[in-house]
């Protein structure tokens, strides 16, 4: 087994490969003046089970470049097995067409890492499950609700603790967490009025005196959560924390959050942090790396990734 990376989140990658005891595959990944991608393995992988590090983060279309053409720089040089791993997969939320004469973009792109000589995908919290049935390779969809459980229970009393989910949507993942911690569910209940921007209407259950957990996969402009965290103080919340997977915070979203009423936003690694994110006060970050670490060790050893959840 060797394990490589490109420039999305070498942090990560050395997390992980600190976890499997192992060394960073070496691999020169890097740019032409006109900015084209090039590639250069420097290390023999002949036979080897490969597996590329890669989240197609911003910028998305560079990071997808990079995952595409060391796939196939693998599949070139021999590799028995190219399993991409994915921590944060870009391009998931378009797995649906919204409209008339509109894309189904995730497809597209699980078309793109299947065509370059993958063999099987590894990833984290897809954005809409079904998103693993659009692949034609043997896809894991890893959770970090074991991670985000376990800091809940180290930091909060669970006695005191509801979670919540930020939309109707994200319910079942709410649940799913509500039933780990043992605790009370509630939902705020929102409209959204045009794309990227939410106005909360309604809290379903009693979050008055209790300690809220949002819970959600994505955080992009932060204003779904800041809206929610207002409604639910207003509500008689005594504080309100958000957990999410991906910290996407473009824009001006780590601001939002640093000027929000939330106690603290707690995210993953899955994104390498910016500048912003590390220095904001409210904002943390929690590794993945023994997960995601655990998960490709087990897939090179043709053990069961499931049993991790179970």
């Amino acid at each position: 087994m060797k394990v490589f990376s490109g420039n999305s989140n070498r942090f990560l990658a050395e997390a992980i490969c600190n976890y499997l005891n192992l060394p960073l595959g070496r691999a020169t990944v890097r740019r032409f003046a006109d900015q084209e991608i090039f590639v250069e393995v420097q290390e023999n992988v002949r036979g080897e089970d490969i597996f590329i590090i890669q989240s197609t983060s911003f910028p998305t279309n560079d990071h997808l470049m990079e995952l595409l053409i060391m796939i196939d720089a693998m599949r070139r040089s021999s590799a028995k097995r190219i399993t991409a791993v994915l921590p944060y997969f870009g391009y998931a939320r378009q797995d649906r067409r919204t409209g008339g004469r509109t894309p189904i973009s995730a497809k597209l792109v699980c078309n793109l890492i299947t065509e370059a000589g993958a063999d099987r995908v590894l990833t984290l919290d897809l954005h809409a499950g079904q998103i693993q049935g659009f692949f034609d390779i043997p896809t894991d969809n890893l959770y970090a609700a074991p991670i985000l459980a376990r800091d809940v229970k180290e930091h909060y009393d669970l006695g005191n603790v509801m979670v919540v989910s930020p939309d109707v949507g994200g319910v079942v993942r709410a649940r799913a967490l509500a039933k780990r911690l043992d605790c009370l569910l509630a939902i705020v209940d929102k409209r959204r009025d045009r794309p990227g921007e939410s106005e909360v209407m309604n809290i379903i259950g009693d979050v008055a005196g209790k300690d809220c957990i949002l819970i959600d996969d994505i955080v992009d402009s932060g204003g779904t959560l800041c809206n929610a965290a207002e409604a639910l103080l207003k509500n008689g919340a005594t504080s309100v924390t958000a957990y999410i997977t991906h910290g996407v915070l473009s824009g001006g979203a780590v601001a939002r959050v640093a000027s929000s009423k939330l106690k603290e936003l707690v995210i993953t690694d899955s994104i390498q942090p910016t500048t912003a994110v590390q220095s904001a006060h409210n904002i943390r970050v929690i590794s993945t790396a023994g997960l995601l670490g655990e998960a490709i060790n087990r897939t090179s050893e043709e053990k069961s990734v499931s049993s991790l959840f179970d």
